[in-house]
């Protein structure tokens, strides 16, 4: 009697290839954030550094970021008004205490929405997640700054910041 090999191969095939997808979904758990998804967003802040997910910060640190174009980490990032607020509206309203909340409660944890801070890196979780990189890998070359996350994390542009 001839045994089915290839529809049994074919399934245990579709059945690993799911199990791979999920669990690298699954992997990212509290170290994956959703790209973002705006055209205009990518544009306008990924054109100078990593468009960042709104869901790594809550939306009065958006807020606040936005409102001082004029002066962002030292440059003048200044844009036109309308575009400004469509960017604005996209960063709120995917915040981490909004529409990114699912991404993003570990990340929070003990930071107040009304206090919260401007930089990602200052986060309480994210300065724990890197404690233990030395000060030499921050000045590397290719490195810089903390803000380049994605000399580290190979995947962050796709959301995943897992090492």
């Amino acid at each position: 009697m001839k045994t089915p090999t290839r529809p049994l191969a074919i399934g245990l095939l579709v059945v690993a290839f799911f199990a791979l997808v999920l669990g690298r979904a699954q992997a990212g758990g509290s170290h994956y954030f959703p790209p973002v998804a705006d055209p205009v967003v990518k544009e306008e802040c990924g054109s100078c550094h990593l468009a960042f997910a709104p869901s790594m910060l809550p939306a009065s640190s958006w807020q606040r970021m936005m409102d001082k174009l004029k002066n962002h980490f030292g440059d003048d990032a200044s844009l036109d008004p309308a575009v400004a607020a469509k960017i604005t509206e996209y960063l709120v309203n995917n915040a981490a205490d909004t529409g990114g909340r699912r991404h993003s409660d570990k990340l929070l944890r003990g930071v107040s929405a009304s206090n919260a801070p401007l930089r990602i890196t200052e986060l309480p979780k994210w300065v724990k997640e890197h404690r233990k990189v030395p000060d030499w890998e921050w000045k590397h070359k290719d490195v810089r700054t903390k803000a380049n996350c994605a000399a580290c994390h190979s995947d962050a542009e796709r959301g995943y910041y897992e090492d």
